[in-house]
């Protein structure tokens, strides 16, 4: 309680404070314990194209992601790539992580002035320090504390100096989103080695002892070079010879 208030029953006293009442307010922030959600999401790049952006995620599933933004960047080994930097082939991952916090607003509305005109139990004209009148209702079992003493509504007297508070609590929950994306590039293809073929030549089996034997190679016949007319030749001169002999040894004789 702030020093020379209202104690706990007069809380509710300035539930209906006028417009123009000169009214101090006081705003108090009590936070609570915080909890997380962490989701996760991964998969592939199947597809990029300009702001276009096509997922394959690890259930199988297909996501098209429609103009992204330059400005969501993926952390890919230290550096900020956007989705015009994006590969096919690299592995992605997104951390949602939402965040909620309970929180209690309390607002504490402070009314003071002196009594002019009192209408037990139902409405009660405070005197403002600008001078004004101000007429409030008063809640029904309303409790007051003037000078140390507590009273209702029967007990005020014009004159008298009053404070008054009302206390407001609306619990309510912060929610915050935070989103990580973290990827890796695409394996660097692998050069072509070369394969080394070893052939091994097998040794021919040994004949089978029925086999008949290979057949020896023909040998190639030589061109013919060489005509037969001048032996044709030499035969009919011989001949010619033989019969000149025969006829000279006939006559000899005879």
């Amino acid at each position: 309680m702030i020093p020379g208030m209202l104690a706990a029953g007069a809380l509710c006293f300035a539930i209906s404070l006028p417009a123009t009442a000169q009214v101090q307010s006081t705003k108090m922030v009590d936070h609570g314990t915080p909890t997380s959600k962490v989701t996760v999401d991964r998969g592939e790049v199947v597809y990029v194209s300009g702001n276009d952006l096509v997922v394959k995620l690890d259930d199988g599933t297909l996501r098209h992601f429609n103009n992204v933004p330059d400005s969501v960047t993926v952390n890919v080994d230290g550096q900020a790539l956007n989705v015009h930097q994006l590969k096919t082939g690299m592995k992605l991952e997104r951390q949602t992580i939402v965040t909620s916090t309970p929180r209690t607003i309390t607002t504490v509305q402070t009314v003071t002035g002196k009594v002019w005109h009192v209408n037990p139990p139902l409405s009660v004209t405070l005197t403002m320090d600008n001078g004004e009148n101000q007429t409030f209702k008063i809640p029904s079992g309303q409790k007051f504390t003037v000078n140390g003493q507590v009273t209702d509504a029967f007990g005020l007297k014009k004159g008298m100096m009053v404070s008054a508070q009302k206390v407001t609590e609306v619990p309510e929950t912060v929610v915050s989103h935070q989103v990580v994306r973290t990827g890796t590039m695409p394996p660097a293809p692998q050069a072509d080695q070369p394969i080394l073929i070893a052939v091994v030549s097998k040794p021919a089996p040994p004949p089978a002892a029925d086999a008949p034997a290979a057949a020896a190679p023909e040998a190639a016949a030589l061109p013919k070079t060489a005509s037969s007319l001048p032996l044709i030749g030499l035969l009919g001169m011989l001949l010619c010879s033989v019969s000149l002999i025969a006829m000279t040894i006939r006559k000899a004789r005879a």
